[in-house]
């Protein structure tokens, strides 16, 4: 047996723990973390010892109700804990999605029309051909209105294979895959606003714009303190959740309006960072003499003073992508997941995604949704940027192959976070038998589809990346 240093036993479990620290930082980190909450879903789902509890948690009431004799009132009205989740929880995500586009638009790979339209391009065919895919397979149907659940991609997941296959994959190409994944975000936005509402309420959709406006007209005018920002946004998520409009979209407008612009230039960050050190050392030196520990009443004052400053010379939209990245991450997507992805697997035929269900004028809900991530995906984003650069509105990626391109593609397909929350949107004007039957159904399908996807996609990635390593 050879022995191993007790150096080396020492340093890799100095690495383990560093590891351990920075497994958020990864960018793998969220993908893995929610593939283990869809695991863990599943089992408490049918699990005999969970599952009366997991579903009997899910339904539990949270609305608050006041009543007596005359009347009674309850606020938000059926406000189980799903949709609390679904409804408030997920405006968050939204929001540092809406936050991730606006920046991207503003100065990053979506900043110009030469960055942005080739992944825009791409983005809208990986969208429109996942949605004739499905229609294909359920024209004519009830289920017709679900076709807006293949046309997402999951960016956690996609990054994080990506990321797992290392140099592999040339650096134009994740940028581009990311690009395209944010374009999709955007375009998946739209379509749950357009399409997947309820019946609008006018009067209170109107409040709503005309509350939207004079926030604009704030930032116009220059405000750039958080609570004129975060105040409002709840008054138009319960305005978004009463006019019938998904709430989820108040935080995709909301975070239109946060302004990127800093409160403190940096010219005034310079001049009170000088001031407020010379104060510092002024009441040390006053001081020094009484034995006073760093930092004394007055220095504090001056490093609160200074930590004001610099947090303020960063702008606010900035700010809270970052403080909030985290949260979302780690806390509200796995909420979802635990949530959304917990389906009831009554028996092994129910993996069957290639037969139709039992129920009268369905369509192959399982197969539209799955072949529409698996081949409608990369179909659409390959054909789409075949055309764009062909037409020469957009560039190829730098380093990058048609082949590379296509199976970079295929991790277009990994349509986890999007798809899910869509397909718990889809079919609700069916009766509540049948529309949980098509949603655990779709679930199913796009649990599987994205898994096809993703392991597509990884294959053909290292192929293509031996057989140009070879040439």
């Amino acid at each position: 047996m050879r022995l191993i240093p007790l150096y080396t036993w020492n340093k890799g479990l100095h690495n383990m723990k560093l590891s351990q620290m920075n497994f958020m930082k990864q960018p793998w980190a969220g993908g893995v973390t929610l593939l283990v909450c869809v695991i863990v879903a599943m089992l408490l789902a049918n699990l005999p010892a969970t599952a009366h509890f997991y579903h009997e948690l899910l339904e539990t009431n949270l609305s608050m109700t006041i009543s007596n004799e005359n009347f009674s009132i309850s606020f938000p009205q059926n406000m189980t804990v799903e949709k609390f989740i679904n409804d408030i929880l997920m405006v968050v995500f939204f929001f540092t999605v809406g936050l991730e586009i606006k920046r991207e638009v503003v100065c990053g790979e979506l900043s110009s029309v030469k960055k942005a339209l080739l992944p825009v391009i791409a983005a809208a065919g990986g969208m429109a051909v996942p949605a004739l895919f499905y229609t294909f397979f359920n024209i004519g149907t009830t289920t017709a209105g679900g076709w807006g659940i293949p046309t997402a991609t999951d960016i956690a997941f996609a990054v994080g294979i990506m990321s797992i296959l290392g140099n592999k994959v040339p650096i134009s190409l994740k940028v581009f895959l990311t690009a395209l994944a944010i374009a999709d975000d955007l375009g998946a936005i739209l379509v749950v606003a357009f399409f997947y509402g309820g019946d609008i309420n006018l009067p209170l959709l109107f409040v709503a714009i005309l509350l939207l406006a004079g926030i604009f007209l704030m930032n116009k005018l220059g405000e750039k303190r958080m609570m004129f920002y975060l105040i409002p946004a709840i008054v138009v998520w319960f305005l978004f959740y009463y006019s019938g409009i998904h709430s989820t979209m108040s935080g995709v407008v909301m975070a239109f309006m946060i302004p990127m612009d800093a409160r403190f230039s940096r010219s005034y960050l310079d001049r009170s960072n000088k001031k407020y050190l010379r104060r510092i050392e002024r009441y040390d030196h006053d001081e020094f003499e009484q034995g006073i520990p760093f930092p004394n009443g007055p220095q504090r004052h001056c490093l609160r003073r200074m930590s004001y400053i610099t947090n303020n010379s960063i702008g606010m939209s900035y700010r809270l992508e970052h403080a909030l990245d985290r949260w979302v991450n780690f806390l509200i997507m796995p909420i979802f997941a635990l949530a959304n992805a917990g389906v009831v697997i009554p028996d092994i035929s129910f993996f069957n995604i290639f037969q139709t269900l039992p129920l009268e004028g369905v369509g192959f809900v399982g197969m539209g949704i799955f072949f529409g991530l698996l081949l409608g995906k990369p179909i659409g984003i390959t054909i789409a940027s075949f055309i764009a650069i062909k037409c020469k509105v957009g560039a190829m990626p730098e380093g990058a192959s048609w082949k590379m391109l296509f199976a970079v593609a295929c991790l277009g397909g990994i349509g986890f976070t999007m798809a899910i929350f869509v397909d718990t949107l889809s079919f609700g004007e069916l009766d509540p038998t049948t529309t949980d039957m098509l949603r655990s159904s779709g679930k199913i399908a796009v649990l599987l589809g994205s898994l096809c996807a993703g392991i597509l996609g990884a294959v053909l990635i290292s192929i293509f990346a031996k057989m140009e390593k070879n040439r």
